[in-house]
Parts: C-alpha cells; sequence; structure tokens
C-alpha cells in the first residue's frame, strides 16, 4: 500500500499586497515539493483587493484557498484564524510566511526538510549561513536591540527570536491552545514561539536570506514596534511552565 503524503499548508496572512501576492503564490506552488500542498491566504479585506488575485488564482489551481476577515483584524489575529484553518484543512505541517517576498518561497523546502528533525523550524537571519540583506543601518540596529532584550528578557535559546518564517508540526499548534492566545498584532510570533518553548518542543534554526520588500509598504512602524514589546511583557508575566511537550 502507497503511504499517504504529508499535508503542507503555506499560511499567508495579508494586508494590501496586491502587487505582491499573485508572483509569491505563484512561485509556491511551482516548487517540486514531494507533499500534498496548499497555499491559504488569510486577507483583512485588503482595499486594494488583494483577495480578488487570489480569488482568480483559486479557479486555476485548486491548492490556493482564500479565507477573508472583516472582524478583529491585524496580523496577529490574522495568524490566529489561519493557523485553525491550516488545522481544519489537515496540515501535517504548517508554513507560515509574510507576503511581500521578504521570505521567499526558495527557502520552504529547505524549512519542511528539518521538519523531520525538529517540533518547530524558524528562518533565521542570524545563524550561520542567515543574511539580513538590503535593509538600512537604522532598521538593522534597531532589529539587533529588540532581538537580544527578547532574547534576555524570555531566554529563549533562539537566535532570530522575531522571525515569522516558521515551520509547525501539527501537534504544536494543537498544544499551543490557540483560543488562549492573547497577541492581535506582530507579537503573537513571539507569544507562539515562547509558549512552544515553555511546552519543550523542539526547536530548529535554519539560515535564509531576508530581503526588505521591493513593492508596497511595510505595515511595521515604530507604535506596532512599542505595542509588541508592551505586549510580549504581558504575556510573559501570564504563562507558567508548562508540561514537556513533544511531536515524537
Amino acid at each position: 500500500m502507497a503511504e499517504t503524503r504529508k499535508k503542507l499548508v503555506v499560511l499567508i496572512p495579508t494586508y494590501n499586497e496586491r502587487e505582491n501576492i499573485e508572483e509569491l503564490v505563484r512561485e509556491i506552488l511551482a516548487l517540486p515539493l514531494e507533499v500534498d500542498l496548499s497555499v491559504l491566504v488569510v486577507d483583512d479585506n485588503s482595499p486594494d483587493e488583494t483577495a480578488e488575485v487570489i480569488r482568480r488564482l483559486a479557479e486555476e489551481d485548486s491548492r490556493v484557498r482564500l479565507l477573508i476577515r472583516t472582524k478583529r483584524r491585524g496580523r496577529g489575529s490574522a495568524g490566529i484564524d489561519g493557523f485553525r484553518e491550516a488545522l481544519n484543512l489537515g496540515a501535517d505541517y504548517t508554513i507560515e510566511m509574510d507576503g511581500d517576498f521578504s521570505h521567499q518561497p526558495r527557502f520552504i523546502p529547505f524549512l519542511l526538510e528539518h521538519a523531520q528533525e525538529f517540533d518547530l523550524v524558524i528562518g533565521s537571519r542570524f545563524v550561520p549561513g542567515g543574511q539580513d540583506a538590503e535593509r538600512s543601518f537604522v532598521r538593522r540596529f534597531i532589529t539587533f536591540l529588540v532581538r537580544n532584550f527578547i532574547r534576555r528578557y524570555f531566554r529563549i535559546p533562539v537566535r532570530d527570536v522575531s522571525s515569522g518564517f516558521r515551520c509547525f508540526r501539527r501537534c504544536v499548534l494543537e498544544e499551543v491552545d490557540l483560543d488562549d492566545l492573547i497577541s492581535v498584532g506582530p507579537s503573537l510570533v513571539l507569544e507562539i514561539l515562547y509558549k512552544a518553548s515553555l511546552a519543550g518542543f523542539s526547536i530548529g534554526e535554519v539560515p535564509i536570506v531576508f530581503a526588505d520588500r521591493k513593492k508596497g509598504k511595510t505595515k511595521l512602524t515604530p507604535l506596532k514596534l512599542l505595542e509588541t514589546l508592551v505586549m510580549a511583557m504581558k504575556f510573559k508575566k501570564m504563562y507558567g511552565r508548562a508540561e514537556p511537550g513533544s511531536c515524537r
């Protein structure tokens, strides 16, 4: 009897990414992956009609799926809704990535390969071979300060704690309790990582090249960065030690 192919859902939260999303999705669909692939775009009802691009792509290819949100919008809640939908789709693995090409599809097979070894795999700029490319000195310096503060404050043994390019085994998303997460913004990336670390899941980092967006405008403003740090301190105080978890 032939072995059942594993199911991979690539989750892309979007807001005003019409300029990037079609090319990004097509590159993902063209990858030579030995899995049952779905690309799930979770769009916060973008005014630029990002969703219309995805609807057209879905008509061409049944592997493309769209989830539109009109309430409780934001990067964090979009991620939570997307993870729930990925589990409903039967995902064995879920890869989360941005929709602006800062996370490049060519690294997806690399993440998936290492998910055979780790419960959670992070695409990292700060391990040997990784690179934070084409960004200004100021942006890199801010990233350096935030990263080092978070690593010391949370004591997470991960170099790129703010990376949103990650591959989850199914059991991690089931264990962290998506209904219990409090982040509605970018702090979701850290909140899930922290809960997975507390639960004892194995976490690995693989090198990626992070490239700054070429089209569209960034959504990460200084105010959002400050809100992320405040939220991070809040949920660190909330969570106690969890029982060790594992996908093995």
